[in-house]
């Protein structure tokens, strides 16, 4: 699957390997990842596209204002991951 915007990734390398990140921006093969907690929306990590692994498709208020161009704030971010966790927890197991 293709990783866009304002998708959950799970980084396979580094030492964010196995966290959880919201996708902010992407550039040809990389992605710009923040958490909200150490990686700042200010801030993003710059990660390879065949270092991540796509983990969910975030809908909802992020997306929209992800992909409008619009300021997602890093509050906005924790909130997303959280629910796409709990999502993941009360679907799958």
């Amino acid at each position: 699957m293709r990783i866009e915007k304002a998708d959950v990734v799970i980084p396979l390398n580094g030492r964010d390997a196995g966290k959880r990140f919201v996708v902010i921006e992407t550039e040809d093969e990389y992605s710009l990842l923040a958490d909200g907690k150490g990686r700042r929306v200010e801030k993003p990590k710059r990660k390879k596209n065949k270092h991540i692994m796509l983990e969910d498709k975030a809908d909802g208020p992020i997306a929209h204002k992800l992909i409008e161009g619009e300021r997602v704030t890093n509050n906005e971010i924790r909130r997303t991951l959280a629910q796409s966790l709990f999502r993941g927890e009360k679907g799958g197991m």
